[in-house]
């Protein structure tokens, strides 16, 4: 991520003053700054455990500064730029000093955690990054393989690392179980867990933040709460503590609860209850999100709670984030709900969904007219993009922008609940917004790839194109179905789909619906669909005009049907669903899926397995490696280590080498990247400060549809660092 656009200038300012202020009052040398090498993460805490305080928690580390320099310290300066990684060292080693003064207070602990926070956010990785896979329409889990519970929360980018807050009601668990009936009201409150991660797909479990037994005001606790839900977690640059805003009932009263805590993943303890915000008409909040601009400012963005026919943006107070200031109202109109705000190309974008129920939606946005946050906006308008499935089935929840060294892409978190089967509690969806013309774009998809380090993103292999395949975008019963025009006949979505899912559609004898697909990309298909009663077929069309079908024959319970080697052009496409049958026919999670997208996300290839050759020799004496084993090279110009992958198609795909460089000499090993027989580049392979310590490297390259090599070559007598394993992410055309 750039420097120039990635830290607020508010925190810039306190970043200078906090290091000279600190810095006089216990300087230190540079060395002390220099982290320990990673370590492995400690094992995942299980779901019904309960937690322990950790450090931030005990009496001597009563400003959470310990604990945040124990995370940093973790960092390897190997993976970040020289420039980045010198101010961040030094930001570094004055909090290590201010962590071990027993006399140092509240305010020199706050401004030496702002400005450790700060750099680490400065930190640029010395990588391209890699390309990691995001599903939707299925359960999260994190990295321990347990349930991720994030209802009604948001992702906030803490220095160089992205939390995730959500709250787990007793329903997910039930729906989880069980998603094929309803579980009305369900909504008991149980935590609000945080969940950690680099690349915004691979999820740690940290902490329940607070739980039932948390303490608030007037004797009550969150288990006494009859609601909690929408939150979001603002810094505090002045007393250096995170400080979460939820809509809370307590003791009959609505309002705004404010808990805070000493570093992202605390035991969070009670802050203020603030019942009504100024200009409001109503107490409480109707749906809420914490937005936090480029210069640091922290915003609630929310509708009054009666009615929401009103929007408001409202500040956190600067001091110390514990009170909401009076709302500047930017929309009124209809009723809305998941009120949310992101900013694209200096535009900031006020986003919400249909008030009726928890339902689906199209999104409904209000540009601002200039370069205020709280001044005047467009009229509502409908996101391009949301209106063939409802916003990929579900209602505004919150936005994530990434600000990459290639692009800036802002990705939508969709909030699927409702209290029927499919779309309940504990579903996450995720998709790419970006912002090619004059209005944001957003893009349905049900599988995508993103690179957290460049913004880049890309439609995965496995990705559905056909738009409420499942049929549930509706909710309730109708005569048209959403994403699809009749062609004829009577059309409905008809109760009991595959699998116990609420909905399938129907169409009646002779009759027939049609969706046409904009835009999808040149290769192979399979068409799919379950289906059951009378005879029918589905039918894809190309751009070109060709056709290919797929019959559906009589059947009395669902069978799954589906036709292979589909030749598409580039361009639109338009799939059919029609019934031959006197009885007509209901179809259900149809799919069109490219079959010919190259190397499969995330395909690997180990330096210690054949067809791999390793000039060297094959050692595991150096922990951390996967596999059985690592390439140890040759001391040697041209003692390569090399590769053989395959793609099924042409086109340029992303590498990602994986090596560990430990020389005592600290000197980088360099190497060219030899594809094919024709050098496409050179990498210079960085000392990782020691041989237990890995890191990735990451480049494109052109690969030939079939067998490909992949030579890495020294150009320096010390010869390779240790290999790994090499990644090759999806070929592109």
């Amino acid at each position: 991520m750039t420097t120039t656009s990635r830290t607020p200038l508010k925190r810039r300012v306190l970043t200078a003053a906090a290091l000279l202020f600190a810095s006089v009052l216990t300087p230190q040398s540079m060395a002390a700054a220099q982290p320990l090498a990673e370590t492995a993460p400690p094992a995942a805490v299980a779901p019904a455990a309960q937690d322990a305080p950790g450090i931030e928690d005990a009496a001597d580390d009563p400003h959470g500064l310990k604990k945040t320099v124990a995370d940093y310290r973790t960092r390897v300066p190997a993976k970040y730029t020289t420039d980045s990684w010198k101010s961040f060292a030094k930001a570094l080693t004055t909090a290590d000093d201010v962590a071990k003064n027993p006399s140092a207070g509240a305010a020199e602990a706050a401004a030496a955690k702002t400005a450790l926070v700060t750099a680490a956010g400065d930190l640029e990785a010395a990588d391209e990054g890699t390309f990691q896979t995001i599903t939707n329409n299925t359960f999260w889990n994190d990295t321990a393989g347990n349930p991720i519970y994030s209802q009604g929360g948001g992702v906030f980018k803490f220095g160089d690392t992205y939390y995730w807050y959500g709250v787990h009601y007793r329903g997910a668990e039930s729906y989880r179980a069980n998603p094929t009936r309803k579980y009305d009201g369900e909504v008991s409150f149980v935590s609000i867990p945080v969940y950690s991660s680099r690349d915004l797909v691979n999820w740690k479990f940290e902490n329940r933040v607070a739980t039932r037994s948390t303490a608030i005001d007037n004797g009550n606790t969150m288990a006494s709460t009859g609601w909690v839900g929408r939150l979001g977690v603002a810094y505090n640059e002045n007393t250096g503590k995170y400080v979460l805003a939820t809509q809370a009932y307590v003791g009959g009263a609505h309002g705004v609860l404010l808990l805070q805590g000493n570093t992202p993943t605390s035991n969070f303890t009670y802050g203020y209850f603030q019942g009504q915000v100024v200009n409001s008409p109503t107490t409480g909040t109707g749906d809420q999100t914490v937005f936090t601009d480029e210069d640091g400012k922290d915003y609630l963005i929310f509708s009054n709670r009666e009615g929401r026919s009103r929007g408001f943006v409202s500040k956190f107070r600067e001091s110390d984030s514990l009170r909401i200031e009076p709302g500047v109202e930017i929309r009124r109109g209809d009723g809305r709900e998941g009120n949310a705000m992101f900013k694209l190309d200096g535009k900031y974008y006020h986003a919400a969904s249909a008030l009726h129920g928890w339902n689906t939606s199209v999104n409904y946005v209000n540009e601002s007219t200039g370069g205020n946050i709280q001044g005047s906006y467009s009229s509502e308008f409908v996101l391009p993009g949301t209106e063939m499935d409802y916003s990929h089935v579900t209602q505004t929840g919150f936005f994530v922008t990434v600000k990459g060294t290639k692009q800036n892409t802002v990705i939508y978190a969709g909030d699927r609940w409702a209290d029927f089967a499919w779309n309940g509690i504990g579903y996450n969806q995720w998709v790419p917004i970006t912002k090619t013309g004059a209005r944001p774009q957003f893009h349905s998809v049900s599988q995508w790839q993103f690179n957290v380090t460049t913004g880049e993103w890309r439609v995965g292999p496995a990705n559905n194109y056909i738009l409420n395949p499942d049929i549930q975008a509706d909710r309730v019963i109708v005569s048209g179905v959403r994403g699809w025009r009749n062609l004829g006949g009577s059309v409905t979505n008809v109760n009991g789909g595959v699998n116990g899912s609420r909905f399938a559609l129907q169409v009646s004898n002779s009759g027939g619906v049609e969706q046409r697909i904009e835009s999808v990309p040149a290769g192979t298909y399979t068409l799919s669909s379950h289906a059951r009663g009378s005879a029918g077929q589905v039918v894809i069309t190309g751009a070109n005009g060709s056709q290919r079908t797929l019959s559906i024959p009589s059947s009395s319970g669902w069978a799954k049907r589906e036709l292979t080697g589909i030749a598409l052009p580039g361009g639109a496409a338009t799939v059919t669903v029609r019934a031959s049958g006197s009885g007509g026919v209901i179809v259900d999670q149809l799919a069109l899926v490219r079959t010919d997208g190259g190397t499969p996300a995330g395909q690997r290839y180990e330096a210690e397995t054949a067809p791999a050759v390793c000039q060297g020799t094959i050692d595991s004496n150096q922990a951390g490696f996967s596999g059985t084993g690592f390439c140890n090279g040759t001391a040697a110009v041209g003692a390569y280590a090399q590769f053989t992958v395959n793609a099924t198609t042409a086109g340029t795909a992303t590498l990602g080498i994986r090596f560990a460089n430990g020389a005592g000499s600290g000197a980088a090993r360099p190497a060219n990247v030899v594809v094919n027989g024709s050098t496409v580049g050179t990498v210079s392979f960085e000392s990782t400060g020691a041989w237990t310590t890995w890191s990735t490297k990451s480049l494109t390259a052109s690969l030939n549809a079939g067998s490909n090599t992949i030579r890495l070559e020294p150009t320096a007598a010390d010869g390779l660092p240790n290999v790994d394993h090499l990644d090759v992410g999806v070929v592109t055309g």
